[in-house]
C-alpha cells in the first residue's frame, strides 16, 4: 500500500460515524449489510449515511452492490488487510517473527477490558451518548 493510499484510509476512518459504520461493516463479513439496517442500527438519517458511506467508498475502505432496490454495502477486506501490514511492515525492525514478542498481532476487541478496569470508559458508549 502506497502512503497516500494509507492516509486517505486512515483519514475516513478518523470520524466517529464513518468508525462506527466501517466496524459494522466488518463485523457483517463479505456478505455486507443493507444500508437501510445500517441506517437503523446506528440511528442514521439516510442523508447521513449516505455522506459517510461515500467518503469511506473514496477512499476505497467500502464496496457495494446492488440487490434489487437495496444498495449492500461490505468492507473491502483486502484494503483493510493492506493498512494493517503498512501499518505493522516495519515492526520490530521488519522482523516481527524474529523478535519473539507478539508486538506486532492485532489486539482483540475485547483489549479495552483493562482501560475500563482502571476506571476508563469505552469509546463507544461516549459516542452513543452523543448522538442522543
Amino acid at each position: 500500500m502506497e502512503k497516500k493510499n494509507a492516509l486517505a484510509s486512515l483519514s475516513a476512518l478518523a470520524h466517529e460515524t464513518r468508525l462506527d459504520i466501517y466496524r459494522l461493516l466488518v463485523e457483517a463479513g463479505p456478505a455486507g449489510v443493507p444500508a437501510g439496517m445500517i441506517a437503523d442500527r446506528l440511528d442514521l438519517a439516510g442523508p447521513t449515511l449516505s455522506f459517510h458511506l461515500n467518503h469511506l467508498r473514496h477512499a476505497g475502505l467500502v464496496e457495494f452492490r446492488r440487490e434489487g432496490r437495496s444498495l449492500i454495502y461490505s468492507a473491502d477486506f483486502a484494503r483493510m488487510n493492506g493498512l494493517v501490514g503498512y501499518l505493522t511492515e516495519n515492526c520490530c525492525q521488519g522482523e516481527a517473527a524474529a523478535c519473539g514478542l507478539p508486538v506486532c498481532a492485532p489486539m482483540p476487541a475485547d483489549s479495552d477490558t483493562q482501560t475500563r478496569a482502571r476506571g476508563g470508559m469505552r469509546d463507544e458508549a461516549v459516542s452513543r451518548a452523543r448522538r442522543r
